[in-house]
């Protein structure tokens, strides 16, 4: 839904995208049960912008900060990762039916 060849998404905040789709998960009848989330880096260190990634990542899905769990880990210097080249952020999501 969001090529990075339309010219509309350069540049654009990841967090607007994030909540376009919990809104579309929302229409087609579905909500978070809870989301695990995976920050590989290096360099910085993150644990000091954990919470406040957690409590963004929940008011953007919605949700409970309860919901939603953010950790980080490093690849011991090995990888792009390790060589402090980028970062990279792996999540899990487990939805569940809205229950009227």
């Amino acid at each position: 839904h969001f090529p990075d060849t339309d010219p509309a998404n350069a540049g654009i905040d990841s967090r607007l995208l994030l909540r376009d789709v919990a809104a579309r998960v929302r229409r087609a009848g579905w909500q978070l049960a809870n989301l695990d989330a995976t920050l590989v880096a290096q360099v910085p260190k993150m644990a000091p912008h954990i919470p406040a990634m957690r409590d963004n990542l929940a008011a953007d899905l919605d949700s409970a900060p309860s919901q939603v769990n953010v950790k980080a880990t490093t690849t011991e210097r090995l990888g792009f990762a390790g060589r402090e080249e980028g970062i990279a952020a792996h999540a899990v999501v487990l939805l569940q039916a809205v229950v009227s």
